[in-house]
C-alpha cells in the first residue's frame, strides 16, 4: 500500500512543475542563492524573460511547494524549498537505489562530493 511519502501522483506533479527549461533554471538560481533567496526582479534579470512569463513559472513551482515566497515590504522574495526538494530526491533514491539496483547508492554519493 502506498503512503504519502511514496505517492507517485504527488511526485509526478512535482516533476511536471520542474518539466521546463525555464523552471529548472529558476530552481537552480534559487538553490545558488539559498538560503537567502532572490527578489523577483533579480530572477527576471537573470532569466531575461517577461514578468508575466516569470510569474507563471514561479506560480507553477509554488503550487507544488518547490519554492516558497515571502513578502518583505514591496518585494517578493523567492527561495528554494529545500525540504520539498529533499523529499523529491528521497523518492528518486528509494525508487532507483533501494527498490531496485538501477543505480548503485555509492555512485550517488560520488556525484554529491
Amino acid at each position: 500500500m502506498e503512503g504519502p511519502a511514496t505517492d507517485p501522483v504527488r511526485y509526478a506533479a512535482m516533476f511536471a512543475a520542474l518539466g521546463t527549461e525555464s523552471r529548472l533554471r529558476i530552481v537552480r538560481l534559487l538553490l545558488a542563492a539559498h538560503p537567502g533567496g532572490l527578489i523577483v526582479s533579480d530572477i527576471q534579470t537573470e532569466m531575461g524573460i517577461p514578468a508575466s512569463t516569470l510569474s507563471h513559472h514561479l506560480d507553477k513551482l509554488r503550487q507544488q511547494e518547490l519554492v516558497a515566497v515571502e513578502r518583505k515590504g514591496t518585494f517578493l522574495w523567492y527561495r528554494a524549498n529545500a525540504v520539498r526538494l529533499q523529499e523529491l530526491l528521497d523518492f528518486l533514491y528509494a525508487e532507483c537505489c533501494t527498490r531496485s539496483s538501477v543505480v548503485e547508492p555509492t555512485a550517488l554519493v560520488q556525484i554529491c562530493k
